[in-house]
């Protein structure tokens, strides 16, 4: 009893990661190549999203997690902004809402159609203007619905109500240099953040005020990353004085020296850390790297267990990592990342091989479901929520959600009514049922966008015509 297990027991000391066939990737796609250390990818049970080069503006693609193969040339994307996209996040309490933030220095939410595009979108439900430079971070509260967080290269945190459009908080003066990453905790009262001056701070959004920091977090002058974990402590990647990669844990109630501190590698790709609350696993991508390390973190010495690392020969340049609920529970799966090269994405999937076909009940305890727990105006008047659980026991089924109806304040008494077609998804539903008028003027809308692109279509057709005959005459 008194010998000390040289093997420390875990059930997930024997993670397994596979990339899936060659069939089941999407390929074809022009990944961005903005040097932004985003993860460019962001994935749900219905979708994947990934952020693509585009000529004369900024986009992303939104491809059914089921389209796998090669990715049409023509395939639409989300193309409404008019800089590179840098930063893109799945809302988590509506599959089918996303925000991105840009170099045009807005953030703009999206609503995706229930099966995907048909067409490019080019208009979002709301755009937040507020940033004076680029936008590179967008984040969801874990908790709240339609609250979002946005931090820009203004070296500002914005906090926004994105189903009134309004910036509700504004944390502008407590950074003094870039921003890397924001973080909310687990139940999004608190956000930590790391910074270019070395610094991981943690902060209480609504009384605006650093709640702990520290200094010289990792000495090295290379991007730091920063998040939460679910009991509330700090894990933080960054780099040595000596170019070393480094992992740390901290206390925030205690900030003068990590908990525990680990020396990696020396290489200067950033870690992303991607983290499972529910079973305390970090997965560290490198960007550039070719591999996946992941680490079990417990509250016994030296808190931060190595587990193994999934190798492959290609670089990545970015990476997305599905919820706990788009996992396939029958198959053991504990985390699926979607692996972004230059041309294509790659989903790797981790399992931990079990022999019984039962459902694992320890792999799987009761994860953070789709249902918010509080409304925006709850959380900022002050309330707080741990997220929702459900039971993964019969697997997870996507439900139908709600259209984000945005109510922008007073719109019907200072705007004409009917006049723009934004106005009238905006304009509070009640109203529109109860006066005709606003009826007619959408119907007529309609009819309007209609006759537009038939008009598009005899305008293309004509020109296709043209084109043969010059071909024609060039062939002859």
């Amino acid at each position: 009893d008194t010998m000390r297990r040289v093997v420390r027991q875990s059930k997930f000391r024997h993670v397994f990661g596979q990339a899936v066939k060659n069939d089941q990737c999407y390929d074809d796609i022009r990944v961005s190549r903005v040097t932004w250390d985003s993860s460019f990818c962001a994935v749900n049970p219905r979708f994947v999203a990934i952020i693509v080069d585009a000529s004369g503006g900024g986009a992303f693609l939104v491809l059914p997690l089921h389209k796998t193969g090669r990715i049409d040339k023509s395939y639409p994307t989300v193309c409404g902004h008019t800089g590179p996209v840098l930063d893109i996040d799945w809302c988590p309490h509506n599959d089918q809402v996303i925000a991105s933030g840009s170099e045009d220095c807005t953030v703009m939410v999206w609503q995706i159609p229930e099966n995907g595009l048909t067409l490019s979108l080019t208009e979002p439900v709301v755009v937040l203007e507020g940033h004076s430079k680029r936008v590179g971070i967008v984040a969801w509260h874990p908790t709240a619905r339609n609250v979002l967080l946005s931090a820009g290269c203004d070296n500002a945190i914005i906090i926004w109500n994105v189903g009134t459009g309004e910036a509700l908080i504004n944390l502008d003066d407590m950074h003094v240099d870039m921003i890397y990453n924001v973080s909310w905790n687990r139940n999004g009262s608190l956000i930590c953040t790391a910074s270019k001056d070395k610094k991981v701070r943690v902060i209480d959004p609504r009384k605006q005020e650093i709640v702990a920091e520290k200094e010289k977090t990792h000495e090295g002058a290379r991007p730091m990353r920063a998040i939460f974990l679910a009991d509330g402590n700090i894990f933080t990647t960054g780099f040595s004085r000596m170019s070393e990669r480094q992992l740390a844990l901290w206390n925030p109630k205690n900030m003068e020296e990590p908990i525990a501190l680990h020396e990696m590698d020396t290489s200067n790709g950033v870690l992303l850390p991607f983290y499972d609350p529910d079973t305390n696993i970090i997965y560290l991508c490198g960007k550039g790297d070719s591999s996946i390390r992941y680490f079990e973190i417990t509250d016994e010495s030296p808190y931060v267990h190595y587990l193994n690392t999934f190798s492959s020969k290609e670089p990545q340049r970015g990476m997305g990592f599905m919820p706990k609920r788009g996992l396939d529970v029958n198959k053991c799966e504990i985390a699926r990342f979607f692996k972004l090269h230059e041309r294509k994405c790659e989903p790797i999937i981790m399992t931990v091989p079990r022999k019984s076909d039962l459902f694992q009940d320890d792999l799987y305890p009761d994860t953070a479901g789709p249902e918010a727990a509080l409304e925006a105006e709850e959380w900022f008047e002050g309330k707080n929520a741990d997220p929702l659980l459900i039971s993964l026991k019969h697997g997870y089924i996507p439900g139908k959600n709600r259209d984000l109806k945005v109510v922008k304040k007073n719109i019907l008494d200072n705007k004409p009514a009917g006049n723009k077609k934004s106005d009238l998804i905006n304009a509070p539903k009640k109203a529109a049922d109860a006066s005709n008028p606003q009826n007619d003027a959408k119907l007529e809308e309609i009819l309007k966008e209609l006759k537009s692109i038939k008009d598009m279509i005899s305008n293309q057709d004509e020109r296709i015509s043209k084109l043969e005959q010059q071909m024609a005459k060039i062939a002859d």
